[in-house]
């Protein structure tokens, strides 16, 4: 038996790195000016059968750091109050901590190496989330610092769906709209529709080589 057939079946799929579905909140589109206000994730689990589902959820309210903008129309957006302080926000740093302790045991657990993390429109949570491990000194980002899994091209390949709530509701899950625009609701939707793709893509992987091994 090779190292490599001991390794749990994640660890063997994604060259070492174990996909992680992020989303973040925040007051604007600028990662180096606007305030990161929200994060979530969801780890992922692999089956013997190579079949992927959700794992569990993480999330937290985040304190806009020192002199970070506030845009008006995207706190309409998503329809947070960044000082209300029932939001139990934590400071960057602790905020950050609190989601990768639990990935860094995900990663660990898998047998992988590293985290990659999986978006809608990923670069921009990625581009948020880089812009704050910088601000508060962390180390090392447990997330590759720049490839990503983007559901909207996975989805637009897959459904012809590129909106979330779209691709969501053509992958055959319940989209409420209520709750959109919430990091751990956009996570786990976001995370059911890339396990969902992936699925996809292995059953009818398996089903061809099954295929191709009657015919020879």
């Amino acid at each position: 038996m090779t190292d490599s057939d001991q390794k749990p079946p994640i660890a063997q799929r994604f060259r070492g790195f174990l996909p992680v579905v992020v989303d973040v909140e925040t007051g604007g589109f600028n990662a180096k000016r606007d305030a990161l206000l929200e994060i979530a994730a969801v780890t992922l689990d692999m089956d013997e059968q190579g079949y992927l589902s959700r794992r569990e959820t993480f999330s937290r309210h985040v304190e806009p750091f020192p002199g970070a903008n506030l845009d008006e129309e995207s706190l309409r957006c998503t329809g947070i109050a960044p000082y209300h302080p029932f939001r139990m926000a934590k400071p960057e740093y602790e905020a950050l901590e609190t989601i990768f302790k639990p990935v860094r045991r995900a990663i660990k657990d898998g047998g992988c190496k590293r985290a990659i993390l999986v978006g809608h429109n990923s670069f921009f949570d990625l581009s948020f989330l880089n812009a704050a491990v910088q601000r508060t000194g962390i180390k090392r980002n447990t997330f590759h610092p720049f490839s990503t899994f983007d559901t909207v091209s996975l989805a637009g390949l897959a459904y012809g769906q590129t909106v979330l709530a779209r691709a969501v509701q053509a992958a055959g899950f319940e989209w409420n709209s209520e709750k959109a625009h919430s990091a751990v609701y956009d996570t786990e939707r976001t995370a059911d529709l890339f396990c969902a793709i992936f699925n996809r893509w292995n059953q009818y992987s398996g089903e061809k080589v099954a295929l191709q091994s009657q015919a020879i």
